[in-house]
């Protein structure tokens, strides 16, 4: 779980689709179901419900479990931008100077 699965789920919670979050990130169809899938395997619940497109049209929904774990991601992202602002900076100074 990192911080682009993490906006992947919000935007699945925002848009209510997969595609329609991959598009709004610039990502493949295939790898936003990639993604998805790979969360759902790792976690002991699925953290995403999806249906299938057709007359009634699809949908993804972030399940309990998805909500949880997205509330406790932001939650550890924001400790470590507080209690970890010094390491972070001396992570980006270790970083090569950008182009």
């Amino acid at each position: 779980m990192g911080p682009g699965k993490a906006e992947l789920l919000a935007r699945i919670d925002e848009a209510g689709s997969i595609s329609a979050a991959g598009r709004a990130m610039g990502m493949s169809y295939k790898r936003a179901w990639s993604l998805v899938e790979e969360m759902n395997a790792a976690f002991a619940r699925p953290v995403v419900d999806s249906s299938r497109g057709g007359r009634q049209g699809g949908g993804a929904v972030l399940t309990a479990t998805g909500r949880e774990v997205l509330a406790r991601f932001r939650r550890l992202e924001r400790l470590l931008e507080t209690e970890g602002a010094d390491e972070i900076a001396a992570l980006a100074a270790l970083l090569k100077p950008a182009r």
